[in-house]
């Protein structure tokens, strides 16, 4: 009658028809042959998927310990010391990255891409950065991938030496940096410069700040070249760009007017107390 419900089609058949049905299929069909390889392709790439998520955790883990230890640079008697242990842990981050470069043999990476983007825009972050410290300049994406190209350790060749050794070409991998990864990670950093030039006044340093507000300020004036016409990621990130650029804008503002009335060991907490009210205003904007 009306208002009844529906009856469902399958629901015509009694389940031990149904059952018998499901007895009677011929598992070594050409059909359920194919439903397994499928099965079976969706497993492994389910797998390498989850692989790779854990990968870029460890990518993202490490690359963060890096950066804590370069915002050590400003304040270590021995700047030297913070670079070097800066390297051997980026050493150890591409090996990481390497293994990804394993996993992704015969895969196209941007399949996986979401799974390992998290790491390579940290990996960049943490490599520009300690480039910005070395050098004062921003790293391409081209420099990134050139350190992005990994051959097999010597002590692997030696063991599988054979006759015909000398015909035998080192085995290579490697792994692009994509440019939007590039753009997120060089995004991020200008929130790094923007902690070091608080903690390069704090330590008596005026100069960095001025030369961290040119460097942003280029920075800045590229992005809003890209605009809205790049990924929304990108254009998500400038808002945070911008407010590192004005609070690095401020602290030199702070020191070109009041620098000489304020005492050195004060100017940190004058800017950490005008940055909190540069957020409470952008917060209420």
């Amino acid at each position: 009658g009306s208002g009844g419900f529906r009856k469902r089609k399958h629901d015509n058949f009694p389940h031990g028809q149904r059952r018998e049905e499901k007895e009677n299929v011929n598992p070594s069909s050409a059909l359920m042959t194919s439903f397994k390889s499928f099965q079976l392709e969706l497993d492994t790439r389910h797998d390498k998927y989850e692989r790779l998520v854990k990968l870029s955790r460890d990518i993202t883990i490490e690359s963060k310990r890096t950066i804590f230890l370069l915002h050590r640079f400003t304040s270590a008697p021995n700047g030297e010391e913070i670079l070097n242990e800066s390297e051997v842990k980026l050493d150890a981050v591409r090996r990481k990255i390497k293994q990804v470069a394993q996993e992704l043999i015969g895969e196209d990476m941007y399949q996986f891409h979401r799974a390992i983007s998290p790491g390579l825009q940290e990996y960049v972050e943490a490599v520009s950065f300690q480039y910005f410290i070395k050098t004062r300049s921003l790293i391409s994406v081209e420099e990134i991938n050139k350190q992005l190209i990994f051959t097999a350790e010597d002590r692997e060749e030696t063991t599988n030496t054979t006759s015909n050794s000398h015909d035998k070409q080192p085995q290579t991998w490697s792994l692009k940096v994509t440019p939007v990864d590039y753009l997120l990670g060089v995004a991020d950093l200008t929130g790094e410069l923007m902690r070091l030039c608080i903690s390069s006044v704090g330590n008596g340093d005026i100069d960095t700040p001025f030369e961290l507000s040119q460097f942003l300020r280029q920075i800045y004036d590229g992005f809003t070249f890209i605009g809205n016409t790049g990924p929304y990621e990108v254009s998500k990130k400038l808002y945070t760009l911008k407010q590192s650029l004005a609070k690095v804008e401020n602290a030199c503002y702070t020191l070109k007017v009041r620098g000489s009335e304020i005492p050195k060991h004060m100017l940190a907490d004058v800017f950490s107390t005008k940055t909190e009210l540069i957020d409470q205003e952008e917060g209420l904007s």
